[in-house]
């Protein structure tokens, strides 16, 4: 999906509720006919509510995300249906702006290290680990300048 069919998405579903801002319980209370017209999937709709009543009941704690640790908030958000660990690093990468994390499942993370290591196969995760393990406590900032490296001059990623 585009990012502009992703924000117009988006758009159309947080305009269901008041002020722009869904809360668990009007997310649960919304009809899939609703949904659906604002351009949610079926699957996509099982993964909110699964968000919302992971929210309603604790599971996962929104209010303590600010101060969990990054191994701990992970676990937390791979319980949720649909939030498996790279979504979960994407998350604590660019929302919370957590300066440490390293995508090891990425494989836009793979094809830079293989190219900026002149390795003949696209490393493993545990590869990528290993490796980045000296990045500690930057690995974001050096994903980041992975990720730029793939990019042909013209902002797309190469296609290695």
């Amino acid at each position: 999906m585009s990012g502009k069919a992703a924000a117009t998405i988006l758009s159309r579903f947080n305009a269901l509720y008041p002020e722009n801002v869904p809360t668990p319980e009007a997310v649960l209370a919304t009809s899939d006919v609703a949904l659906r017209a604002a351009g949610l999937s079926r699957q996509k709709i099982g993964y909110m509510r699964d968000l919302a009543s992971k929210v309603m009941s604790d599971a996962l704690p929104l209010d303590s995300v600010e101060s969990m640790d990054d191994d701990d908030l992970i676990a937390h958000l791979v319980q949720v249906k649909g939030i498996g660990r790279w979504t979960a690093q994407m998350f604590l990468m660019f929302r919370l702006d957590r300066r440490d994390v390293l995508p090891e499942l990425d494989l836009g993370i793979q094809n830079a290290i293989k190219r900026a290591y002149r390795k003949r196969k696209r490393p493993t995760p545990k590869d990528v680990r290993k490796i980045g393990a000296k990045w500690s406590p930057h690995s974001s900032v050096a994903s980041w300048y992975l990720w730029r490296s793939l990019e042909n001059g013209d902002g797309q990623l190469g296609t290695e």
